[in-house]
C-alpha cells in the first residue's frame, strides 16, 4: 500500500500559498484531503453510501466542522477535558458549507452522505472558515461521488480601501466589509457577510472579486482529481421517478383548480388547506381508478401499485403547483397575496409594551411576527466562548427563537436548531454594526427574538425588531437598522422577476433567497442562497437596488414609532457607569485578596468590575439597579484613587497601636504611621492609654517619602503648640524644635539648634 500523497498548490495575491494533498491520510473514506496554508492544516473526508434507504424522499446529507483544540497546543476546558458539541461558531462555518455543497448534488440523488471537516492545526492569522468550503469540495472531487462541482469559498474583506481575499486575521480588525462566498467556475451560489454601511455597488465588486480567486481554486481541483485518476464517478440510481403520462393526468385534474386558488391571494393557512381539498380529491379520484383498473384485469395480467402510483402523483402535484404559481408571477406579474413584486407586506410595530425587560418590541410584517426583548447586564454577563483559538468573550448576545406554534405546527422541540443559530448570527451581525463602542455601550446586552408567527421573512423581522427593542433600551445606538429577504423566479426563456419580503412558499418555489440588512446610509449584511445557475451581476444589482426600496420604507415605518434611542435607561433598568483610574490604584481598589472591592460591593449594594486597558490605566464598571448605589460607590472610589495632599488635614481611623505610635487609615487603601512623637506636645512614655483601634483621629498630612511612599502623619500639628510660634517649639526633651536654622549650640536644655553653622 502506497504512502505517497498527491498535492497541488496556488498562490494567493500576497504571494502566500495554500496546498491540497491528498492520498495519505484517512484512505478508507470515498475521499480525503488536507488543506494547508502556513501552519493550519484541515482534514477534510466524505463518505457516501452505496445503497440508497427505503422510503428516502430528500437528500441526507450531513456536513460537521469541528476545530480539535490540540490544534492551537490547548486542553479543552469543559469539565470532560475533550471537544464536545458543535460549538454555536463550528455550527455557522457547517451551515456555510452545507449551503454551499447540496445545490450542487444531481436532483434524485438520495444517498445518506457526510461530509467532516476538522481542523488538525491552526495558525493564529489564518482564518480557517475560508477554507473548509475548499477542504470540502476537494475532498469530493477525488471521490468517485457525483457532484457538479467543484466549487470553493474565498473571504474578500475590504481593508483600508482595498479588496482582499483571504486576509490574515489581524489585518481583518481593519476591515469595514467583511463576506464569505461560495461558487463553482460559473456561478457564485452562496454569499454571507457584514459591512459597515457599504454601497450596493461596493458589495457586487467583492462578489466579483471574490470569484475570480475561486475560478483558480476550482481549476486546481480539477487537476487534483486528474492526477489522482478520479475524473469517472460512479453509476447510481436517481430516486425520482418519471411517469409522463401520470403526470398530464394530475396536471389536468390540477392545474386550473391550483391557479383558481392562488388567484384568490388568500392567507397562508387557508391557501394550504385548499390545496390539500385539491390534492385529496385528486388521491381519491385516482384510488378509484386504479382499484377499478386492477379489478378490471384478466387473468395473468399485472395489477398497478396503487399507493406507489399515489405517491408519485403527490409528488407530481407538487410539481404541478410550483409551475402554475411561477407561471402567474412570471406572466401577470402578481403574487400569492396579491402584491406588486415590490411590493412590502403591511407593517405594525410597538415599542414598551411588556413592563418588566428592558426594552422590548413588537414587529409584525403581513404573517410573520417577531416579540423581541433587551436585557441589560454588567460585564461579568459576558459570555466566555472556548474556542481551539483561545478564549473569547461576547458582550453582545442575540439569541433567535422559532417555536413550532409559530407555523401552526406540532413537534417536539429538541434544544436549539442550526437554523435558529443561523438566523440568529445574520441578525447580530446586522445590529452590531451600529451599536455604540467603549465607554458609551457600557452594559452586556442579549436581544432575544421570539417569533410568534411565520410566513417567511422572519430573520429579517428580528432585525428590525431587534433595532426597536435596543432603542427602547435606551442603547445609543448610531441609527436604525432594517432588514428584507428578496427572492426571485426565472423562466428556461430568460425572464426574470425580481419579488420583495418574499411569503414562506415564494422562497419554497422561488430560485433565490437573499436577505440585506441595513441602515439609511448602507448595507449592513447579506445572506444569499441561489439554487439555479447563473445569476448575471445585472440581475444581482437590481435585486440588491430592489431591496434598498424596500428597506428604506421599512425604516420609515420604523423611525415613526421610535426614531432614536430613549436619552437613558428605563427606571427598571440597571445603571452602569465607567470610572477610568491611574494603574496604580488598581490594587487600591481591589485590596489584598478582593477584600475592599468585595466589602464595597457588599455595603454598596453593587457589581463592580475591572480591567486593565492597553495603556496601562484600570477602567472601572460600576453596576447597580438604582443611582444612588452607583453614586455611593463611585465616591468610595473616587476616595482611594484620590492623590493624598501635604498639608490636608484628614480624618483618620486607627488601625493598629504599637509601643512606638498607632498605624491609621486617612484615606480608603492609605495608612501611615502616626508616630507616637506626633501625637501630642508632651512627651509620652508610652501608647497605653492613648489611642484604641477603631478611635477616629484628625491628622495632617506633613510629607510624602519620595523614595519609599510613605506618609509622615502629624496629630499634633493640628494643636497649639505651647512654645510660641517661633520656630517650632521645643520637642519633648526640652531640645529647641527647630533642626534648621542659624548658628548655635547643642545645648540639651537650650534653645539652640543641632546644626552647626550653615
Amino acid at each position: 500500500m502506497s504512502w505517497q500523497a498527491i498535492t497541488k498548490s496556488f498562490e494567493l495575491a500576497d504571494g502566500r500559498s495554500i496546498s491540497i494533498e491528498t492520498g495519505k491520510l484517512a484512505r478508507q473514506a470515498n475521499g480525503a484531503v488536507v488543506v494547508r496554508m502556513g501552519k493550519a492544516a484541515l482534514l477534510a473526508t466524505v463518505v457516501s453510501n452505496t445503497e440508497m434507504r427505503e422510503g428516502m424522499n430528500f437528500f441526507p446529507l450531513s456536513v460537521d466542522y469541528q476545530e480539535k483544540f490540540a490544534s492551537a497546543g490547548r486542553i479543552p476546558g469543559s469539565f470532560h477535558r475533550r471537544e464536545g458539541r458543535l460549538s454555536t461558531y463550528e455550527i455557522l462555518i457547517c451551515r456555510l458549507i452545507d449551503r454551499a455543497l447540496r445545490p450542487l448534488f444531481p436532483d434524485g440523488y438520495y444517498y445518506e452522505t457526510q461530509v467532516l471537516i476538522s481542523l488538525i492545526s491552526s495558525d493564529p492569522e489564518v482564518m480557517p472558515d475560508a477554507l473548509a468550503g475548499l477542504a470540502a469540495s476537494s475532498a469530493i472531487a477525488v471521490s468517485d461521488i457525483p457532484f457538479n462541482g467543484p466549487m470553493s469559498e474565498v473571504r474578500v474583506a475590504r481593508i483600508d480601501g482595498e479588496y482582499v481575499v483571504n486576509p490574515k486575521k489581524s489585518d481583518l480588525e481593519r476591515a469595514d466589509m467583511d463576506i464569505i462566498l461560495a461558487a463553482t467556475e460559473e456561478n457564485v451560489n452562496m454569499v454571507e457577510g457584514e459591512c459597515h454601511e457599504c454601497s450596493e455597488e461596493e458589495l457586487v465588486e467583492a462578489i466579483r472579486i471574490g470569484h475570480e480567486a475561486i475560478k483558480v481554486q476550482c481549476q486546481i481541483q480539477r487537476e487534483l482529481a486528474e492526477a489522482c485518476g478520479k475524473t469517472e464517478k460512479r453509476e447510481w440510481e436517481s430516486a425520482l421517478q418519471e411517469d409522463e403520462e401520470l403526470y398530464q393526468k394530475v396536471e389536468a385534474f390540477a392545474k386550473d383548480r391550483v391557479y383558481e386558488i392562488a388567484k384568490n391571494f388568500w392567507d397562508k393557512h387557508e391557501r394550504r388547506d385548499a390545496m390539500t381539498t385539491v390534492k385529496n380529491e385528486m388521491v381519491e379520484a385516482m384510488e378509484a381508478e386504479l382499484t377499478a383498473a386492477n379489478e378490471a384485469l384478466a387473468e395473468g395480467e399485472e395489477a398497478v401499485s396503487v399507493d406507489d402510483t399515489i405517491k408519485l402523483a403527490k409528488d407530481f402535484f407538487d410539481k404541478v403547483k410550483k409551475k402554475v404559481v411561477r407561471n402567474m408571477v412570471l406572466d401577470e406579474q402578481v403574487r400569492l397575496d396579491g402584491r406588486k413584486l415590490n411590493e412590502v407586506r403591511p407593517l405594525h410595530m410597538e415599542v414598551d409594551l411588556l413592563a418588566t425587560p428592558h426594552g422590548s418590541s413588537l414587529f409584525c410584517r403581513g404573517e410573520t411576527q417577531s416579540l423581541t426583548t433587551v436585557t441589560l447586564g454588567p460585564k461579568k454577563d459576558e459570555q466566555l466562548i472556548d474556542k481551539a483559538a483561545g478564549v473569547e468573550f461576547e458582550r453582545f448576545m442575540l439569541h433567535y427563537n422559532f417555536p413550532p406554534f409559530s407555523t401552526g405546527e406540532a413537534r417536539p422541540i429538541r434544544g436549539t436548531s442550526r437554523r435558529e443559530i443561523g438566523h440568529g448570527n445574520l441578525a447580530k451581525r446586522s445590529l452590531e454594526q451600529v451599536l455604540p463602542e467603549g465607554e458609551n455601550n457600557p452594559y452586556t446586552v442579549r436581544v432575544v427574538s421570539d417569533i410568534l408567527e411565520s410566513n417567511g421573512s422572519s430573520s429579517m423581522a428580528t432585525v428590525c425588531a431587534g433595532s426597536l427593542a435596543l432603542m427602547d433600551a435606551g442603547v445609543q445606538m448610531k441609527t436604525g437598522v432594517s432588514g428584507i429577504a428578496m427572492g426571485m423566479i426565472t423562466s428556461e426563456d430568460g425572464r426574470v422577476a425580481i419579488l420583495s419580503d418574499i411569503l414562506g412558499d415564494e422562497d419554497h418555489l422561488g430560485d433565490m433567497d437573499f436577505k440585506v440588512t441595513g441602515t439609511k446610509n448602507g448595507i449592513c449584511a447579506v445572506q444569499m442562497d441561489i439554487k439555479v445557475d447563473g445569476l448575471p451581476y445585472e440581475v444581482l444589482t437590481k435585486a440588491l437596488y430592489q431591496a434598498k426600496e424596500g428597506r428604506t420604507h421599512i425604516l420609515e415605518q420604523m423611525n415613526q414609532v421610535i426614531e432614536a434611542p430613549r436619552e437613558e435607561p428605563k427606571p427598571q433598568a440597571p445603571r452602569i457607569e465607567t470610572m477610568i483610574i491611574a494603574g496604580e490604584f488598581i490594587g487600591a481598589v481591589i485590596g489584598p485578596g478582593g477584600k475592599v472591592i468585595q466589602e464595597m460591593q457588599r455595603e454598596t449594594d453593587t457589581i463592580i468590575s475591572i480591567e486593565e486597558l492597553p495603556d496601562g490605566r484600570g477602567s472601572v464598571q460600576i453596576f447597580a439597579n438604582d443611582k444612588d448605589s452607583v453614586e455611593k460607590a463611585k465616591n468610595r472610589i473616587k476616595l482611594i484613587v484620590v492623590q493624598p495632599e501635604v498639608g490636608t488635614v484628614y480624618d483618620a481611623v486607627v488601625k493598629s497601636v504599637t509601643n512606638y505610635g498607632a498605624f491609621v487609615e486617612f484615606l480608603p487603601g492609605k495608612q501611615g504611621l502616626l508616630h507616637i512623637s506626633e501625637i501630642s506636645w508632651k512627651r509620652l512614655a508610652s501608647m497605653d492609654g492613648v489611642l484604641e483601634e477603631g478611635d477616629v483621629v484628625k491628622v495632617k498630612l506633613l510629607d510624602v517619602d519620595k523614595r519609599s511612599g510613605k506618609f509622615k502623619l502629624s496629630k499634633k500639628a493640628l494643636e497649639p503648640s505651647p512654645y510660641g510660634d517661633g520656630d517650632g517649639g521645643r520637642d519633648n526633651r526640652g531640645r529647641g524644635g527647630n533642626r534648621g536654622g542659624g548658628r548655635g549650640n547643642y545645648n540639651r536644655g537650650g534653645g539652640g539648634n543641632r546644626n552647626r553653622r550653615n
